[in-house]
């Protein structure tokens, strides 16, 4: 009995105890996605902004080579010319607030389960980078959202890039379980608060914040998979907060670090697996994908993850519009990136790119932990 009812489980269907002792069939609703929204900082940060700074190496010795040319090879790297920085009067929950207010519009928002907000630092002040996280960002969210509905309960996740799609993900869970029927997930950071200017690393980051209302359904659409791995016995530190590279940096404050090289191996290799991980346990292979969005962290270390995975299907020519990208004018936002994107392309603002009923979408991320997820959605 154990085993039949697992197997039911696994297939949506299982059955539950009557009143009278009789088994009623039970579908288990899927997830999916009715709303999304944005917020994109209004200070656009080109390259030339960083002329100005003074970078060292980990050891603390200044770099020799000239801004020019560490600017000009940066760029060559990520394809980053631009990224996005908040308002000094503002912090990570009130972008947070702005793209789930975009989300929720004409929403009854005291009918929400939930409101999942994935960051990693809290608010940062402009004039304080200590990291606030007491009360948690979705608490503060929910405040600003003026809901009074005390079941509409709100939390953090603080999962490295990957946390938005992790939210997704526990969103799913708590659909599925019946125990939910609307929930709010938002990705949300200013990492320009917490990245320091001597390292050149700090180019690559930006700020913003994107938001999902995610509801239940009977229909055949929504999540079909999804896969998630922590690899911390060997790579939990490849990305952590650290002292500034400039020896002669004054106070304690900590800054984003990251060994980006390390960073490039571990994701070029692992990535495309868990990926086709996940249209195994859907069923589908490579080629039932419309789009595959991923985590906007480096465009060249995307495009090689997306050229291992088609030759992980063996397959040679890749679909020009199957990766839209954004980072080359938005930067790298941590756990933004992806409901970012997807917002921006729901929102036919991603030029060449469409989504359809019944087109299948890959989300996935990696990053600090190291965190890998993957999600394969059918719209």
């Amino acid at each position: 009995m154990a085993g039949d009812r697992c197997e039911a489980l696994k297939a949506g269907v299982f059955s539950t105890p009557r009143a009278n002792g009789r088994e009623a069939d039970f579908i288990m609703p899927n997830m999916m996605i009715t709303r999304t929204g944005s917020y994109l900082p209004s200070w656009k940060i080109p390259n030339r902004h960083f002329m100005g700074h003074q970078f060292f190496n980990p050891d603390g010795t200044k770099i020799t080579k000239s801004t020019v040319d560490i600017i000009e090879k940066l760029e060559n790297i990520t394809c980053i010319k631009n990224r996005r920085y908040v308002e000094e009067n503002l912090n990570t929950s009130d972008i947070a607030f702005q793209a789930a207010r975009q989300a929720l519009h004409e929403v009854d928002k005291e009918k929400l389960d939930a409101i999942i907000v994935a960051h990693n630092f809290g608010d940062v002040r402009a004039d304080n980078r200590r990291s606030d996280l007491v009360p948690t960002i979705a608490a503060r969210v929910k405040h600003q959202l003026e809901i009074e509905n005390p079941y509409t309960v709100a939390f953090d996740i603080p999962f490295g890039c990957p946390g938005w799609l992790q939210g997704m993900i526990m969103a799913n869970y708590y659909i599925k379980s019946g125990d939910a029927k609307k929930i709010l997930v938002i990705g949300a950071e200013t990492l320009s608060r917490v990245s320091d200017p001597h390292d050149i690393d700090s180019m690559i980051y930006s700020d913003g914040a994107g938001a999902t209302l995610v509801e239940s359904t009977d229909n055949d659409v929504g999540v079909l998979s999804h896969v998630t791995r922590s690899d911390t016995l060997n790579h939990a530190y490849l990305l952590k907060l650290d002292k500034s590279y400039n020896p002669e940096h004054v106070g304690n404050d900590l800054f984003m670090k990251m060994h980006g090289h390390e960073i490039y191996k571990y994701a070029l290799k692992l990535v495309p697996e868990v990926v086709k991980e996940c249209l195994e346990k859907a069923g589908l292979t490579l080629t039932d994908v419309k789009k595959i969005l991923i985590h906007q962290a480096n465009e060249k270390m995307d495009e090689a993850i997306l050229k291992r995975l088609f030759k992980l299907y063996r397959i040679k020519e890749i679909p020009e519009d199957v990766m839209p990208m954004t980072i080359s004018w938005l930067g790298n936002s941590s756990v933004a990136t992806l409901p970012t994107l997807l917002d921006l392309l729901q929102r036919g603002q991603l030029e060449n790119h469409r989504l359809e009923p019944g087109d299948v979408v890959v989300f996935a991320s990696v990053g600090a932990g190291m965190n890998i997820n993957a999600m394969v959605y059918r719209m």
